[in-house]
């Protein structure tokens, strides 16, 4: 027979005698039970911070802290765990209003142990099975959210191994990896894999927030700290508390806040704008970026404490070139994704099709290949995308350009947005070609000032390195 599984009870009451009675009562009466004893209600959240424990019964009239108020924390930090409570006669309104509160039964004293014994039973069966069904959901869940992932090249394997092992952790993970390799879904996925999942989940993009605003939206102001503070505002760090905030393109963070990071992973405090006084937060800090930070450290532009504090593990999303083997299947579920999404007729990939989205570029790497396939899914004119329908370069040739008749069969404001954002990728992309790569002097040949250009190239994942000999 298998051993049977053990189950730890924590019985707390502030009479030590009571409590060697019940340990000798209910221990040889139930196999494999591990039974702790608290004789304060501090004691007792002291155990359950440190130890698992399937249930707990507890007197309710107990000094310092009454049986309510002991249920009531158990419920905020430990909502899994079954607690029953012991009371007096004179106490029955409480024992009702426990219930209410979430206990699982009461039992009065004198002790019925018969009663007493059944309870402790029925309650740990419930508890064990309600942790399976947690557990089941947890795996099931964790499929789900590994399935985020389409493919199974060893380099994609790689990230997603790493991706798994993190994610039980708390430790802080920097994301590398070129633009549109799907540096945040991984980031969500180590979030929705943790302990924190239940709590909120924060994308910070850098870049995208000016320079002079960065600092309060990270971490709030006190009323008064400038002109239009005319109340407290709470940062997004505060946002995040007991969660995880996501600081993507951390290699575009000014110095005086890469200061201030760093003692948000030292110390887990923030002072925000105006204020003078520390506060506490407790928030996992994933930090992605697509630029060389070595580079950025040797150019005196990014902390090498920073970055060290940030590099306690490492995730390299890969580029879809070192994946080719997955492009076919990647292609298949957007395209998928596309036509459920929009409520458009079922439509496939020709093997022609195929072929060409295989042997593309790609230099915008799986975001890049997801817009191209909703493109063409919109304007392919019947059930089957040809090679012609890809705003792409094929082998043998460009593919054709978007047709007018296909393009007016859209809203005016859709196809607006997809001939420009196809105008503005071949722009972009032409130009930094015959700049090998050189912003400044691309943004000078288009007539555009350089932050624009660099903004423009971020919008549609085009990265200058891709060009560069």
């Amino acid at each position: 027979m298998p051993e049977p599984e053990t189950r730890t009870l924590l019985v707390v009451d502030d009479e030590k005698d009571l409590l060697v009675g019940l340990k000798r009562l209910i221990e040889p009466e139930m196999d494999g039970i591990t039974i702790l004893t608290a004789s304060s209600a501090k004691e007792a959240l002291s155990i359950l911070s440190a130890t698992a424990v399937d249930a707990v019964l507890s007197d309710i009239l107990m000094p310092e802290m009454d049986g309510i108020e002991f249920l009531k924390r158990i419920r905020d930090s430990h909502p899994e765990i079954q607690v029953i409570l012991m009371t007096a006669f004179g106490t029955i309104d409480l024992a009702v209003e426990a219930l209410k509160l979430g206990a699982y039964d009461f039992i009065t004293k004198p002790l019925d142990e018969e009663r007493l014994l059944h309870t402790i039973r029925r309650c740990l069966e419930l508890s064990h099975l309600s942790r399976r069904a947690a557990s089941l959901e947890k795996r099931l869940q964790e499929r789900e959210d590994m399935a985020r992932f389409v493919g199974s090249s060893p380099a994609l394997s790689k990230a997603l191994s790493t991706i798994r092992l993190v994610a039980k952790t708390d430790v802080t993970v920097l994301i590398t990896g070129e633009s549109g390799t799907g540096k945040e879904l991984a980031a969500r996925t180590i979030h929705d894999l943790s302990d924190r999942s239940r709590r909120e989940f924060i994308a910070v993009n850098c870049p995208a927030i000016p320079e002079s605003i960065l600092e309060s939206e990270l971490f709030g102001y006190r009323k008064g700290a400038f002109t239009q503070a005319t109340q407290d505002k709470k940062g997004l760090f505060d946002a995040a508390h007991e969660g995880t905030i996501l600081l993507d393109e951390i290699g575009d963070l000014p110095l005086a806040l890469q200061t201030k990071l760093l003692r948000v992973l030292q110390e887990k405090e923030y002072i925000p704008l105006g204020d003078t006084r520390p506060r506490k937060v407790d928030v996992r800090i994933i930090a992605s970026t697509n630029q060389d930070l070595w580079k950025k450290m040797r150019d005196g532009t990014f902390r090498d404490d920073l970055y060290y504090r940030l590099n306690v593990v490492s995730i390299r999303m890969p580029p879809l070139r070192e994946m080719r083997e997955d492009i076919p299947a990647l292609a298949l579920f957007f395209l998928e994704k596309a036509v459920t999404d929009l409520g458009l007729p079922p439509k496939t990939l020709s093997p022609a099709s195929l072929r060409c989205i295989s042997d593309a570029p790609w230099k915008g790497n799986v975001r890049e290949l997801a817009n191209v396939v909703k493109k063409a899914a919109i304007l392919s004119p019947g059930p089957t995308i040809e090679p012609e329908d890809l705003a792409i370069e094929c082998p043998g040739g460009p593919c054709a350009s978007r047709d007018l008749d296909a393009l007016t069969a859209l809203r005016y404001p859709e196809a607006k947005a997809l001939v420009l954002e196809d105008f503005t990728t071949r722009y972009l992309t032409t130009i930094l070609e015959r700049t090998e790569g050189n912003v400044t002097q691309a943004a000078r040949e288009s007539g555009i000032e350089r932050q624009a250009f660099q903004q423009l190239m971020r919008k549609y994942g085009i990265r200058s390195e891709a060009f560069r000999k």
